[in-house]
C-alpha cells in the first residue's frame, strides 16, 4: 500500500506507542489506585456514559469488568437524562463516562443524573478541564495531548489501556499489570503490520462486516465506525454469534469481512463466523497473531489476552488511514464532520 501524502491522522497514530509510555509513566498507578478504590466501595455494578469512539470504549469497559468481576455494567442512553430528564436509580453503582473532549451536553447531563440518582462518578477523558471532568469526582486522564484529526485514534487506544489499568487494580491482577508495561514496543511492532492483501477486497465491496466477541467486539464496533468515516465505505459490527442469527446471509462475492480473532476462550466462535462467511465467498480476513489462520491479517504475539484488541485496532488504523488515502478520501477531514460533535 503506497502513502501518497503525510496526514494527520498518520502522525497520530504513530504517537501511540508513546502516549501509552506516558500513561505508564504518568498514569497507570493512578489508574489502579482508582481501581482498588472502587473495589473497595463495594459497588453493585457500572453504568456508562459516552458517545462514539468513547462508546465503543465503554464496550470495552463492559466486557472486560464483567468478564473479570461478574458485575453488571449497563449502558444508559444519554437521552434518558438529557431530553427525557427521567430521575435515574443508582444507589451503589459507579458511573463511567468517556470522553475525549468532555464537553458534550447529554453526556453532562447523564453524568449528573447519575450523581443524583446515588452512583459514584469517574471520568476517562482527554480533556480534563472540560464539563464532565469539572463535575466528576475522580478524573482518570488518558494524556493522548492535542488530537486534531477527526477521526479519533490515539485517544482510543489511550482509553482502553486506562480501563485495563483501572481493572487491574480492581481485580489485584499482576499479570495483566505486567502485560501493560510491554505494550509500547508491542505497539511499534503493530505499526509495521502489513495488511497490503485486504486492501482491494475492502476497496470493491460493497459492504462489509466487522466481528468480534467479547473485549474484541469493542474495537470491531471501532473499526466499523473508521471505515464508514474515513473511506466511506459501508460498515456494520456484529458479534461472532449474532451474524449467524441472520446477517450471514448478505455475504457473497462482493462482501468482505474483518473478524478480530481473539486469543481467549471466544476464539472458536470467532472463527465459525469466519467459515461461515468464507463459505458463501465473502472476503474474511481474520486479524489474529497465529500465522496458521486462512486469509490472516498479522499482528503481533500478546502474553495477555486482555491487551490483544489495543494491538489489533492500532494495527488497524495504520492500514484504515492508508486504504482512505488510496480510495482518494481525505482521512484528516471527512465529509460533513466536525472533532467535536455537540448533542442533546
Amino acid at each position: 500500500m503506497n502513502k501518497p501524502i503525510e496526514t494527520i491522522m498518520a502522525g497520530e497514530i504513530r504517537e501511540i506507542p508513546d502516549v501509552i509510555a506516558r500513561q505508564i509513566n504518568e498514569g497507570l498507578a493512578g489508574y489502579m489506585e482508582a481501581g482498588r478504590k472502587a473495589a473497595a466501595s463495594n459497588p453493585v455494578g457500572f453504568v456508562t456514559c459516552a458517545r462514539g469512539t468513547s462508546d465503543h470504549a465503554a464496550t470495552f469497559f463492559k466486557y472486560v469488568m464483567e468478564i473479570q468481576t461478574g458485575l453488571p455494567v449497563a449502558s444508559i442512553g444519554p437521552s434518558v437524562a438529557s431530553i427525557y430528564e427521567t430521575p435515574l436509580k443508582l444507589d451503589n453503582f459507579i458511573c463511567l463516562s468517556i470522553s475525549q473532549s468532555g464537553g458534550s451536553p447529554d453526556l453532562v447531563a447523564l453524568q449528573e443524573a447519575a450523581k443524583k440518582g446515588g452512583a459514584s462518578t469517574l471520568a476517562i477523558l482527554n480533556e480534563v478541564n472540560s464539563p464532565l471532568g469539572h463535575g466528576t469526582q475522580t478524573v482518570l486522564p488518558v494524556f493522548a495531548g492535542p488530537e486534531k484529526a477527526v477521526a479519533a485514534t490515539k485517544s482510543f487506544v489511550s482509553s482502553l489501556f486506562a480501563i485495563l489499568g483501572f481493572v487491574a487494580g480492581f481485580t489485584q491482577d499482576k499479570d495483566l499489570e505486567k502485560a501493560l508495561l510491554g505494550l509500547p514496543d508491542v505497539l511499534r511492532a503493530a505499526l509495521t503490520c502489513d495488511w497490503s492483501k485486504a486492501e482491494l477486497a475492502l476497496a470493491r465491496a460493497g459492504s462489509v462486516f466487522t466481528v468480534g466477541r467479547g473485549p474484541g467486539l469493542a474495537v470491531a464496533a471501532e473499526a466499523a465506525l473508521k471505515l464508514k468515516e474515513t473511506c466511506r465505505i459501508h460498515a456494520e459490527v456484529f458479534s461472532s454469534a449474532e451474524v449467524l442469527h441472520g446477517p450471514v446471509v448478505l455475504a457473497d462475492r462482493k462482501f468482505a469481512a474483518l473478524l478480530f480473532d481473539p486469543e481467549d476462550r471466544s476464539r472458536s466462535s470467532v472463527e465459525a463466523a469466519a467459515k461461515a462467511m468464507r463459505e458463501k465467498g465473502a472476503a474474511a480476513f481474520s486479524i489474529s497473531p497465529s500465522v496458521g489462520l486462512k486469509m490472516n491479517l498479522p499482528v503481533p504475539v500478546v502474553t495477555n489476552p486482555l491487551v490483544l484488541p489495543l494491538i489489533q485496532i492500532t494495527a488497524f488504523y495504520s492500514f484504515v488511514e492508508v486504504l482512505a488515502q488510496n480510495l482518494g478520501e481525505n482521512a484528516d477531514a471527512p465529509v460533513g464532520l466536525n472533532k467535536v460533535t455537540v448533542t442533546m
